[in-house]
């Protein structure tokens, strides 16, 4: 089993062993999309000219796959510039270039959270605050429950904070989930204030010593501006509760919702400062072109795909392995 969490001091043999089963699982996530506009990628490489007929082509089938417009605009000129500096002409030597270019574009956002970067010091002290964000029906409530069960796979200990009270069904599905993964959850009735339920949570997380507190949100208001005076009022509760908290804010996308999903995410980074992406479903979509939008356009961070609707299912983001898998050859 891939750890969610991995350590750049964990032993060799350990990681070597883990970034195989990471990769088996990118093959597996990313099955559709292979299938899908993605698998035209392959047939594009192989006719091994670089012509304006190739790079039209590139450009239709990426923004085709959800990459956007703009995002495909700026991979195809530096890898047109790469191409013709480099003289790369064959399908193998244009393969590695726009490998390299793909990488590139989802490493570069800037690390922002204090608990998820590989070049992070040392994680700051429990309780650990993690604010989850997100529209409703993005998958959201099931990824903190898959966030719990890492946690408590690796031995911590997990609270959990409902703080979508604009729906009943969310509080009561969130329990749900607590029971399965044996995380406690702190639940006010529906319509309660939702930045109490975050500083009730965080006493609680205080008083328990519970390593890890993740707090749920609303994805729904019935405006956009009160969502985010909403949103931006549990943040600041819970800065004031816990010295230097959010410690992370994750951003859950649905990865068959495309640029539409896009388009809604930058609500929530404005209202609450997003340190990262958890990319949901990612297994269901036949594009997966929006993890380089993601990159591009938010400039975020993604942290967790999810590879399945089991508890286990949610692996690690790594770049390398991702594309490589996009690329692959059934």
């Amino acid at each position: 089993m891939v750890r969610l969490f991995r350590r750049r001091s964990d032993p060799p043999a350990e990681q070597a062993a883990e970034t195989a089963e990471l990769s088996a699982l990118m093959r597996a996530g990313t099955r559709r999309a292979r299938g899908g506009v993605l698998g035209r990628l392959g047939g594009a490489l192989r006719r091994g000219a670089a012509d304006e007929e190739f790079w039209e082509e590139l450009e239709e089938i990426l923004i085709g796959a959800d990459v956007g417009v703009r995002t495909t605009a700026s991979l195809i000129a530096r890898l047109r510039r790469r191409a013709e500096a480099e003289r790369a002409r064959d399908p193998a030597a244009l393969r590695a270039l726009l490998r390299d270019e793909m990488v590139a574009l989802l490493e570069a956002p800037r690390e922002r959270g204090l608990l998820w970067s590989p070049a992070r010091a040392a994680e700051p002290p429990a309780p650990q605050v993690i604010l989850v964000v997100g529209v409703n029906g993005a998958g959201k409530t099931t990824s903190i429950a898959k966030l719990a069960h890492a946690y408590r796979e690796e031995g911590r200990s997990v609270i959990l904070g409902a703080g979508d009270t604009f729906r009943a069904a969310a509080i009561e599905q969130l329990q749900r989930w607590g029971e399965r993964t044996g995380a406690p959850v702190i639940a006010h009735q529906a319509g309660a204030d939702p930045g109490a339920v975050a500083y009730d949570t965080l006493g609680a997380a205080q008083a328990r010593s519970v390593d890890v507190a993740i707090i749920d949100t609303a994805g729904r208001l019935q405006t956009k501006k009160n969502l985010m005076a909403e949103l931006g009022k549990v943040r600041r509760v819970i800065g004031g509760r816990v010295d230097g908290a959010p410690h992370e804010v994750l951003l859950v996308l649905d990865a068959t919702t495309g640029g539409n999903g896009l388009s809604q995410a930058r609500v929530f980074g404005e209202a609450t400062e997003v340190t990262g992406i958890c990319l949901a479903k990612l297994d269901g979509t036949s594009k997966g072109g929006v993890v380089f939008a993601v990159a591009a356009e938010l400039g975020l961070p993604v942290r967790f795909v999810g590879t399945g609707e089991g508890l286990g299912d949610l692996a690690p983001f790594d770049a390398g392995a991702f594309v490589d898998a996009l690329l692959a050859e059934e």
